[in-house]
């Protein structure tokens, strides 16, 4: 059997948050996202003493920006240099074989968020499955290709999947 699926995901906006109050104190975080890499939020805590700290962040395709409010002994205002994160391109793999099969997985980015890749495993028998992906800024895309037992050719919703007979002999 060979099989393919082609799975597609669409960025979606989000939102959440929370509160908390107790006998230690106060927590909290909010965070909203527009499903397209861009996040604004913040997150903080007051002790039962008076003592807080409030985060305020937002990631982007400027990078992970922040600002802390505290007034936390030993803390100075302080404005510390803008450090700017450049995209940084990275690669990776591994391939591993043994007498259980193979497995593998090999990944590439070019650091603005597109990023291919795979992975995979054949068992002793001849199994296999191998998963092809795509993440960027049409969403998340795979391919699954197996010959595992149990599959069938189908394209349920926007999943395409193509299944051949596997053989097994001792």
């Amino acid at each position: 059997m060979f099989s393919k699926h082609h799975y597609h995901h669409h960025p979606h906006p989000y939102k959440f948050g929370y509160h908390i109050s107790d006998h230690h104190g106060h927590q909290h975080r909010q965070e909203h996202g527009d499903g397209h890499g861009h996040v604004h939020g913040s997150y903080g805590f007051t002790d039962h003493h008076g003592i807080h700290r409030q985060v305020h962040y937002v990631a982007d395709h400027h990078g992970f920006r922040a600002k802390v409010e505290t007034n936390e002994p030993g803390t100075a205002n302080q404005d510390p240099a803008h450090h700017h994160h450049h995209p940084t391109p990275y690669k990776f793999g591994y391939d591993i074989k043994d007498h259980h099969g193979a497995q593998h997985r090999h990944e590439h980015s070019d650091g603005h968020g597109n990023v291919h890749g795979s992975y995979g495993f054949t068992d002793h028998r001849g199994v296999h499955r191998v998963v092809h992906y795509v993440a960027d800024h049409h969403g998340f895309r795979a391919k699954v290709e197996t010959n595992e037992p149990g599959t069938d050719n189908q394209d349920p919703a926007h999943v395409h999947l193509h299944s051949h007979p596997f053989s097994w002999a001792p």
